[in-house]
C-alpha cells in the first residue's frame, strides 16, 4: 500500500510516500480501506517530535479517517466488511489502509460523505465537549472563542449560537473575522491589532466573558486570567501556539476562577459515550444548522503541502487528504 512515512522528526520535508505492506487486523480490530484523512495540529506535533505527543519512529502521521471495512479480526461484532466507517485517535491515517480497534469506528451513514467523515470526528466531537462538559451554557452568556475561524472553533461558533450564547471570537485576519461572524459570531476581536482582555472587559461594561475556551495556549492563556468573570471558567484545550506558560493555582483564587484541561479521549473513552457524541454531531450535520468547512481537498502525494497550510495558519476550516478518488 501507499502510505506516508516519518523516519525522522522535522519539518514538512520529512514526510515521505512510501511502499508498506498492507497490515491485516489483529482480533478486536478491524482493516478499513481508507477513502480520506484528515488533518489536525496534533499531526504536526507528532512530526516534530514535540514531547507530549512524541511517537516511535518510523510511523504513519494522521488521526482521523474515513473509508470502508475490508476485514474484520476474531471477536468483531460491532462492524462488519462493506461498512462505510470514520474514526479518530488511532495514528497511521495518511495511507491506504489502517487497523483499527472495531470498538472505536463510527458507523458512517450512506448521505454523509468520505469527505465530512475525515472532517468530523475529533474537531466535531472535540467542539461537542466544549460546549456540553463544562460550563453550563446558558442564553445570553458572554463565551469568548479564541481562533474562532478554525477547523473545531467554527463548530464551536455555531454550537454555541445554537444554545443561545452571545459567542465574541479572536482571529487574526479580516478575512477570518468575516468568516466567523457568517457562523455566528456577535462580536469578532482581531488580536493581532487588538488587547483582546480589554476588548472583552468593553463588550461586557467591565465585567468579563462567562467562558473562555482556549485552544491556542501560550499567546492567548495569560490574557485570559484578565478577560474572564469573576467565578468565571476557563478551558484549555489545545496548544496551537505552543504549551501556555504555568500559573500559580492561588492565583485563581482572587476572582474565584475554575480553569479546565480538556482532552477528547477522555469523553469518548467508551463506546457509549464515543457513539451518543458522534451521533449528536451526525444529526446536526443532517438538520442543516453545523455546516463543516473543508477549505483544502488535497491527494496523498501532497501531504507536505497539505500540513504547510495547516502548519502556516492559513486555514479556516478543515484540511483533508483524498486517498481514493
Amino acid at each position: 500500500m501507499r502510505a506516508i512515512q516519518v523516519k525522522q522528526f522535522g519539518d514538512v520535508n520529512v514526510l515521505h510516500m512510501e511502499e508498506l505492506n498492507k497490515p491485516e487486523p489483529k482480533a478486536g480490530e478491524a482493516l478499513v480501506s481508507l477513502h480520506t484523512a484528515g488533518l489536525n495540529f496534533i499531526d504536526i506535533y507528532m512530526r516534530m517530535g514535540v514531547s507530549r505527543f512524541e511517537v516511535a519512529l518510523p510511523f504513519i502521521p494522521g488521526r482521523e479517517g474515513a473509508g470502508i471495512i475490508e476485514a474484520v479480526g476474531a471477536g468483531v461484532t460491532d462492524v462488519k466488511p462493506g461498512d462505510r466507517v470514520a474514526f479518530q485517535g488511532q495514528v497511521g491515517s495518511y495511507a491506504e489502509y489502517i487497523c483499527v480497534k472495531a470498538g472505536s469506528l463510527i458507523p458512517l451513514p450512506d448521505d454523509i460523505s468520505f469527505e465530512l467523515g475525515a472532517a468530523f470526528p475529533l474537531q466535531g466531537m472535540t467542539a461537542h465537549y466544549l460546549v456540553h462538559e463544562y460550563y453550563r451554557i446558558q442564553p445570553g452568556d458572554n463565551v469568548l472563542v479564541h481562533a474562532a475561524a478554525g477547523g473545531v472553533g467554527l463548530l464551536v461558533v455555531q454550537m454555541l449560537k445554537k444554545m443561545g450564547a452571545r459567542v465574541i471570537g479572536t482571529v487574526s485576519t479580516e478575512e477570518k473575522a468575516r468568516i466567523a461572524q457568517a457562523a455566528g459570531a456577535h462580536d469578532v476581536i482581531l488580536y493581532t491589532q487588538q488587547d483582546f482582555a480589554a476588548e472583552c472587559l468593553k463588550l461586557t461594561n467591565g465585567k468579563g466573558v462567562d467562558y473562555i475556551i482556549d485552544g491556542v495556549g501560550k499567546t492567548t492563556f495569560n490574557k485570559d486570567l484578565e478577560a474572564v468573570r469573576t467565578a468565571g471558567w476557563i478551558c484549555i484545550f489545545g496548544s496551537a501556539s505552543g504549551p501556555a506558560d504555568p500559573v500559580l493555582p492561588n492565583s485563581l483564587q482572587a476572582k474565584s476562577i475554575t480553569l479546565s484541561g480538556g482532552a477528547l479521549a477522555v469523553h469518548v473513552n467508551t463506546r457509549e459515550k464515543l457513539l451518543r457524541r458522534a451521533n449528536d454531531v451526525i444529526r446536526a450535520m443532517r438538520e442543516g444548522w453545523l455546516e463543516f468547512k473543508i477549505d483544502h481537498v488535497f491527494p496523498l502525494d501532497q501531504a507536505k503541502e497539505a500540513q504547510h497550510l495547516l502548519e502556516s495558519r492559513q486555514t479556516t476550516g478543515k484540511v483533508i487528504l483524498k486517498i481514493k478518488a
